[in-house]
């Protein structure tokens, strides 16, 4: 049977201003920069400039801004934005300025231009003598090759393919044909379909064919499996050499390029270079916190909007109140944009500075054995924020230290518990689980038990499936794959 209730509920619902903070938390420097420009081209009431006009200043204070993101007032009072900032800044969001004036433009992406390897092979495809049918067919080849320079899909395939997308009739034959003009072309080894035919071309185009390159291509041609093994004693025992010869024959093949696109096509990618949105230096043991935002443009409401908004609020007809409301609506997105961006930093640089305080020993030292054990629920506690604020600050940004610029989540690490009781880092583990690799023999690598011992022996309780996790995560081969001549 079906029947009404009443009830209550309460409920938390995030404001817009609040929703518009917990996005502009997350951006890193160079999309804020971005999200900045967008807003300024939305909201014609948001000016780049210094606001001087207190009038107008007071006047907006004046408006009902309660939905505002607001910190706590005990927050407030322990740990201020104006703490880190200088009295003759311009607006309070900015934490340095740098001699830099707004007018002057910096660009901090740098983009290299030049041609792609498929560029390149097209200016040698024009050199050979070809019809104009096989011209096409070919350029479609090497069109199809990756930015490794393989041809990683099959020929039938590229025939249907031809036939629908250039009205070209081809078959597999002519396209081998074509394939192998290709594969003389510079950088040596393009257009190989796997690692095995590329190295082969790049050695049957030595210019000397010395006994080391010819063991060198023996190994390709037939050992290649035990050789991407590193199963160095069947190799030798299969061609009959010593293991001095054997180390001539891979460092041979070890110099081959194995991604010979690559060496043409980083003129078609921009190199972006990372942009610190921390900085940490230590001026005599102590450690002084800087919020990058030398990019950022100093931000006001537009004074002619807000007395455009008080004369259309005088009129009493009805284009004008619809006028006026509008205005209103866009010079307090306005005030907000800017209140959000002077919240946002005073979010991060009191949630990073707590972190700083947290890992103050790393940082006085760059010791990353003296990291301590940190989550995100650690430092939410202490500054009393929510672990999602804590987290949007941490993820995507980076903090330049005297040691380095990295990203700030990479020191937020599980503890791990030693013989002794005490709670250490998993950081600290894996430091010292790099060491140990980076001093091993590499004719007898370690393997995940002997380095389980190693570890064990130094007091840390860790099994040897941590072991192996560890390795994975820091990109470190197995024991075999480690093993050299």
């Amino acid at each position: 049977m079906l029947r009404q209730v009443q009830s209550q509920k309460l409920l938390s619902k995030l404001s817009p201003q609040q929703i518009q903070l917990m996005k502009l938390l997350q951006l890193p420097t160079i999309a804020l920069e971005q999200r900045i420009k967008e807003e300024m081209e939305i909201n014609p009431a948001l000016e780049e400039g210094v606001n001087t006009d207190e009038e107008t200043n007071n006047d907006i204070e004046d408006e009902n801004y309660d939905d505002a993101p607001k910190e706590d007032d005990n927050q407030r009072d322990d740990f201020t934005i104006s703490d880190y900032m200088d009295e003759d800044e311009g607006a309070s969001y900015k934490l340095k300025a740098n001699n830099i004036s707004p007018d002057e433009e910096r660009k901090e992406i740098p983009f290299s231009v030049g041609v792609t390897f498929q560029d390149v092979l097209e200016s040698q495809l024009g050199m050979k003598e070809l019809t104009d049918h096989e011209y096409l067919v070919a350029s479609y080849l090497i069109g199809t090759l990756d930015d490794d320079g393989y041809l990683r899909r099959d020929l039938a395939s590229i025939v249907d393919d031809i036939a629908f997308s250039q009205n070209i009739e081809t078959n597999e034959e002519e396209l081998n044909k074509l394939l192998r003009v290709i594969q003389e072309f510079d950088p040596a080894g393009v257009g190989a379909r796997d690692l095995q035919e590329c190295l082969l071309i790049q050695l049957k185009r030595k210019d000397v064919q010395t006994m080391i390159v010819e063991l060198a291509t023996e190994v390709v041609e037939k050992q290649m499996d035990e050789f991407s093994k590193k199963h160095y004693d069947k190799i030798s025992k299969k061609l009959e050499i010593d293991d001095e010869l054997l180390k001539e024959v891979i460092q041979e093949i070890l110099k081959l390029n194995p991604r010979p696109g690559n060496s043409m096509s980083d003129g078609q990618k921009s190199q972006q270079q990372v942009i610190a949105d921390f900085s940490i230096t230590n001026e005599d043991g102590e450690l002084i916190l800087t919020l990058n935002s030398r990019n950022l443009p100093d931000l006001k409401v537009s004074k002619e909007y807000v007395k455009m908004q008080e004369e259309y609020s005088k009129d009493k007809k009805k284009e004008s109140k619809e006028a006026s409301t509008f205005l209103k609506q866009k010079v307090e997105g306005a005030k907000w944009f800017i209140d959000a961006l002077e919240q946002r930093s005073y979010t991060l640089l009191y949630t990073m500075n707590a972190i700083m305080e947290y890992q103050r020993e790393y940082f006085l030292e760059g010791d990353e054995t003296l990291l301590k054990p940190m989550i995100l629920k650690d430092i939410a506690e202490r500054i009393n924020l929510d672990i999602s604020t804590v987290s949007r600050v941490s993820n995507s940004k980076y903090v330049q230290t005297p040691f380095g610029t990295f990203l700030i989540k990479n020191f937020f690490s599980e503890s791990l518990s030693t013989d002794s009781g005490e709670e250490v880092s998993t950081r600290e583990v894996k430091k010292i689980l790099t060491d140990c690799i980076a001093t091993e023999s590499k004719k007898k690598p370690l393997t995940d038990d002997k380095l389980k011992k190693v570890l064990n022996e130094k007091g840390y309780n860790i099994a040897r499936r941590t072991i192996a996790k560890y390795r994975e995560q820091l990109d470190i081969p197995v024991a075999r794959l480690r093993k050299e001549l």
